[in-house]
């Protein structure tokens, strides 16, 4: 199984969301986070913004999942500003061990 945290623009959130949904991937946890990429901040006028909100996606699927859940979440995030900073990143990152809390059992 695969951690996939996807930080995207708060206002993708809604159809990215939906989409994962309508492709059968409706277990999601979101954050609402701050932070900066590459750019560095953005500045408006004089002033300058360091933390930039995004949101947080987080899903555990399995490994023969994560192109699918990939390419739903980078189509749907995306401003469609070729080069344009600040659409958002995406980590994958293997699952040793799930548990559900209520039954104790193991998921994987």
């Amino acid at each position: 199984m695969l951690m996939i945290k996807a930080i995207i623009r708060p206002e993708k959130v809604g159809i990215v969301l939906s989409e994962l949904c309508d492709a059968g991937f409706p277990a999601v946890t979101k954050y609402d986070v701050v932070g900066r990429g590459k750019q560095r901040g953005v500045k408006v006028g004089e002033v300058y913004y360091d933390e930039i909100p995004k949101e947080m996606l987080m899903l555990v699927v399995n490994d023969e999942d994560k192109d699918d859940v990939l390419k739903i979440i980078m189509r749907n995030a995306k401003t469609g500003e070729k080069g344009a900073f600040g659409d958002g990143k995406i980590f994958v990152t293997p699952v040793e061990e799930a548990y559900t809390i209520s039954s104790g059992s193991n998921q994987l």
